[in-house]
C-alpha cells in the first residue's frame, strides 16, 4: 500500500532573528479538509500494516479481559451514615456510583450511572462528583468529546432528577456548609481555570457572584473544601509559585482571606486543624518543610516550625486528622508514610519490604477518626488497599484487586537497579518472569517520563502480564525531571537543564544492554504527552540503541507550541521549559526539541498516536512529526501514525474499548520485537 506523504508548503517563521523553515505548519489547521484527508489516510495505512495482526489483538484483548473481575465492588467508605462505593458490571463500559445506610439497612441507591450517560456518545469522561454535605444533592462535571472542557450538573439524590442549574466549562467545585451553594471555577478559552463563581442554587448561571478573577495568565486558580470541613480554600498556583485564599465554609459570601501573597519560586499549600492552619512550603526548603500558624495571623511572620527541611526526603504531601499528621515523603526514590501529632513530634513510619513499589492516600474523607487508608502496590502485587489504626499501629487489608486466571507473584521478580549518569545514580525498576536469562537476548520495554516533578513509580499492571508472560521485561527509567529522587531532580530536568532527562534515558538503556537485558534490537521504548517529547529526542540522539518505539501523544512540536501563547498551557508551561520569546532559552529549546531535530539518519520502527480533540498536545504535533520522518529518515523502517478521531489526550474512553486500544499497541510491540503471537509460553 502506498505510504502516505504530506505536501509541503512554505512556511518560514523569524523569531530571534534565527528564521526556520516548516513545511508542514499548514496541518495544524483541522478545519482545512486535506488535514483531515491526510490524517485518515495515515489511519488507513496503519489498519492495512497491523492487519495480520488482528487475530492477535483478538487474542491480546481476550487475556486482558479474562484477568479482571468484571463484576467488582470498591472498599465502601463511610461519610455521616452513608456507606459510599463504587462497582462495576459484566459488559458494561463505566462504572456504577452507589450507596445505601452505612447500618447495611436498606436498597443500593444508584446515585449516578455512567453507562446511562455515555450511551448516546462515542466518548464520555466524568470529571468530578462532589456530594453535598447534607447528602442530598450531587454536582457532578461530564464531556463527551475529550477536549477535557466539562459541564456540571446537579442531581438531586432524593428525587433522582436534575436540577437546572447547569454551568459550563466548570473545573473545579467546592460545597459550602449549609449545601444551598458553591464555589467553583471555569476555564478561559486557552483551558486555564481563571475565574472564582458563587452559585447558589436555583439561580441563573450569570446571576453568579465573581469572587476571584485571576489575570495572570500563568496562574490556575482551584477551590477545595479543609478536610476539617471548617473552610473554602481559593488555590492560586503556577509551576513555582502558589498563593491561598481562605473564608469559612459556612458564609461563602464572605470576602476571601489571604494567608501569604504569592512570591516568585515559593510555593505552599494549605489545611486546617483545630486552631491552626497547617502550611507545606518550599521557601529555603527545597524539599519543602512544614509548619503551622494561627487562624487569625497566617502569615509568614507567625510560621512556626513543625518539620523541618531534609535534603534527602521530600515532602510529597499532608493529610490532617483530628489528631495525627500523616506526611507522604519520599526517600532516596522510595515513598513512605510518616504520622506525627500536630506539634510534629512523636513521628514513626509505616515501613514496606520490597525493593520497589508504590504507596499513597486512599480515600480518608473522615477527619475526626484514628484510622487511615492507604493503597499499595508493586510491579509484582496488585494494588492494595489497607488500613492502618494510628493508635495500636496495626494494619489490615481491606481488599487487594483480584487478578483472575491464577496469577501467581511468586512467578516473577521485581528488582531495582541503577544506571550512572554524569556522575548520577539513576534508579531504574524492572519487573521479568523468573528463568530470564540475561544474554542480551531478550526483548524489554523501557518506559519513562520525566517532566513536571511527576515521578513515574511502578505499580502493578495484570493488562502488562500480556507481554511479561511473552518473555519481555518491563522497566522503568526514573530520570530526571520528576521527582523519584527529590525536588533537585525536578529541578535537574527542567527549563535550561531539561537535556539531563534525555541523557539519563540513554544512559538507562544503555547500562541494561549492558549488564545483559536485551539488546539494542530487542529494546523496545515507549512515553506518553511530555514522555512522547522524551522518545523523540532520544530518538534524534542514538537511533542505534531503540529498535521499537511507541510514542503517545508526543509533545514533539515544543518549539512552536511555547512561541504560540493562544494555544492551551502555553503560559503556563514557560515555568518548565522557558519562555522561547528570551533568546537563552529560543536557542536551548531549539537544540533538543524533536521536530526540529529530525535529521537524515536511520531511525527505529515506530508507532505514533494522536488525538484529534486533544487539548494539552495538539493533534498536529504527532502529525508534523511523522512528517518530517517521512522525508528525511534514511531507512526503510516501519513507520505508523494512528489518530483517534474521536477522543483527546486521553485515547479512548471506556474500560472495554481502551483494553483494545492496549491490545492494539501490545499487537504492535510483539510484533515488532519479532515475538510469536501465539499464547503465552509455561512460566518457569
Amino acid at each position: 500500500m502506498h505510504i502516505p506523504r504530506a505536501s509541503q508548503r512554505p512556511k518560514t517563521i523569524d523569531i530571534n532573528g534565527d528564521v526556520r523553515a516548516d513545511p508542514y505548519f499548514w496541518l495544524r489547521d483541522r478545519n482545512d479538509p486535506d488535514v483531515i484527508a491526510h490524517l485518515n489516510a495515515e489511519n488507513t495505512y496503519t489498519a492495512h500494516r497491523m492487519r495480520r495482526t488482528r487475530k492477535l489483538q483478538h487474542v491480546l484483548f481476550r487475556e486482558i479481559r479474562s484477568r479482571i473481575k468484571e463484576t467488582d465492588l470498591d472498599v465502601p467508605v463511610t461519610i455521616d451514615g452513608y456507606s459510599y462505593y463504587t462497582r462495576t458490571v459484566r459488559g458494561k463500559q463505566y462504572a456504577i456510583h452507589c450507596r445505601r445506610d452505612a447500618d447495611g439497612a436498606g436498597r443500593e441507591q444508584v446515585i449516578l450511572d455512567e453507562n446511562e450517560l455515555a450511551a448516546s456518545h462515542e466518548f464520555f469522561a466524568l470529571g468530578l462528583m462532589r456530594i453535598s454535605p447534607d447528602h442530598r444533592l450531587l454536582a457532578y462535571a461530564v464531556n463527551t468529546t475529550g477536549n477535557e472542557r466539562y459541564t456540571l450538573h446537579l442531581k438531586d439524590l432524593q428525587t433522582g432528577r436534575l436540577k437546572r442549574d447547569t454551568l459550563r466549562d466548570v473545573d473545579s467545585v467546592a460545597w459550602s456548609t449549609d449545601s444551598r451553594s458553591f464555589l467553583y471555577t471555569v476555564l478561559d478559552p486557552a483551558h486555564r481555570p481563571y475565574k472564582v463563581y458563587l452559585h447558589r442554587l436555583g439561580r441563573r448561571p450569570d446571576e453568579d457572584e465573581l469572587v476571584h478573577h485571576e489575570k495572570d495568565d500563568a496562574v490556575y486558580a482551584a477551590v477545595s473544601l479543609s478536610r476539617s470541613r471548617r473552610f473554602l480554600f481559593i488555590d492560586l498556583h503556577a509551576k513555582s509559585t502558589s498563593e491561598v485564599r481562605y473564608l469559612p465554609a459556612d458564609r461563602p459570601d464572605a470576602r476571601p482571606r489571604l494567608i501569604e501573597r504569592r512570591r516568585t519560586g515559593v510555593e505552599y499549600g494549605v489545611d486546617h486543624a483545630g486552631k491552626h492552619f497547617f502550611i507545606t512550603h518550599n521557601e529555603h526548603a527545597t524539599n519543602f518543610k512544614m509548619v503551622r500558624a494561627p487562624i487569625a495571623s497566617p502569615g509568614r511572620a507567625h510560621w512556626k516550625t513543625l518539620i523541618a527541611h531534609r535534603r534527602d526526603t521530600l515532602i510529597e504531601g499532608v493529610e490532617l486528622f483530628a489528631d495525627h499528621l500523616v506526611v507522604y515523603e519520599r526517600e532516596r526514590g522510595l515513598p513512605r508514610i510518616s504520622i506525627r501529632d500536630h506539634d510534629g513530634k512523636h513521628g514513626f513510619h509505616i515501613g514496606f519490604r520490597e525493593p520497589a513499589y508504590d504507596v499513597g492516600a486512599g480515600r480518608n474523607p473522615n477527619f475526626d477518626t484514628h484510622k487511615l487508608r492507604f493503597t499499595y502496590t508493586s510491579l509484582v502485587t496488585p494494588s492494595s488497599v489497607y488500613e492502618y489504626d494510628m493508635r495500636s499501629r496495626r494494619r489490615s487489608l481491606l481488599k487487594r484487586t483480584p487478578v483472575l486466571g491464577g496469577y501467581q507473584p511468586a512467578r516473577y521478580r521485581t528488582e531495582r537497579i541503577w544506571a550512572s549518569c554524569d556522575g548520577h545514580e539513576v534508579p531504574i525498576s524492572l519487573v521479568y518472569r523468573r528463568g530470564m536469562r540475561r544474554n542480551g537476548r531478550s526483548p524489554l520495554l523501557l518506559s519513562g517520563y520525566g517532566s513536571y516533578g511527576l515521578s513515574r513509580d511502578p505499580t502493578f499492571s495484570s493488562i502488562r502480564l500480556s507481554l511479561i508472560d511473552r518473555g519481555v521485561t518491563f522497566a522503568i527509567a526514573h530520570i530526571r525531571g520528576g521527582s523519584e529522587l527529590g525536588r533537585r531532580w525536578y529541578e535537574d530536568g527542567k527549563l535550561l537543564h531539561k537535556k539531563n532527562t534525555f541523557r539519563d534515558f540513554v544512559a538507562c538503556a544503555e547500562h541494561l544492554i549492558q549488564r545483559g537485558y536485551t539488546s539494542p534490537s530487542r529494546l523496545a521504548i515507549t512515553g506518553g504527552s511530555a514522555g512522547g517529547l522524551l522518545m523523540g529526542a532520544v530518538l534524534n540522539m542514538r537511533p542505534d540503541l531503540f529498535g521499537v518505539v511507541l510514542a503517545a501523544v508526543p509533545f514533539v512540536d515544543i518549539l512552536n507550541t511555547m512561541l504560540d501563547p493562544t494555544l492551551p498551557l502555553t503560559i503556563t508551561e514557560y515555568d518548565e521549559w522557558g519562555n522561547p520569546a528570551d533568546p537563552r532559552y529560543y536557542r536551548y529549546i531549539k537544540s533538543y526539541a524533536p521536530y526540529d531535530n529530525v535529521r537524515a539518519q536511520p531511525y527505529p520502527k515506530m508507532l505514533v498516536t494522536a488525538g484529534l480533540n486533544d487539548p494539552r498536545v495538539g493533534f498536529w504535533e504527532p502529525a508534523k512529526w511523522v512528517a518530517r520522518l517521512r522525508d528525511l529518515k534514511t531507512d526503510d523502517n516501519e513507520l505508523m501514525l494512528k489518530t483517534e478521531m474521536g477522543s483527546g489526550h486521553f485515547g479512548a474512553s471506556g474500560r472495554y474499548n481502551m483494553f483494545k486500544e492496549i491490545a492494539f499497541e501490545y499487537a504492535y510491540l510483539l510484533t515488532r520485537l519479532g515475538i510469536e503471537p501465539g499464547a503465552p509460553r509455561g512460566l518457569d
